[in-house]
């Protein structure tokens, strides 16, 4: 399973961030389609959380997501 990594910070305090994990739900996607299919999901979640901002992402494989970040 992939997860879909965000490094998000505020928009009115660009100095506060943090990670925010997402679980990519397609159980056998490979790395290449979270990064196209994650896409619609990251936007998803910045229209859900209005007073942030999504600085970077990426897909991580849930078993190392511990060791990249």
């Amino acid at each position: 399973m992939l997860v879909l990594a965000l490094s998000v910070c505020l928009a009115t305090t660009p100095a506060t961030c943090k990670e925010v994990n997402l679980t990519y739900l397609a159980e056998y996607a490979t790395p290449m389609q979270c990064m196209r299919f994650g896409q619609p999901e990251v936007a998803k979640w910045h229209l859900t959380h209005p007073g942030w901002q999504v600085k970077k992402w990426r897909c991580v494989p849930a078993d190392r997501l511990e060791k990249s970040i």
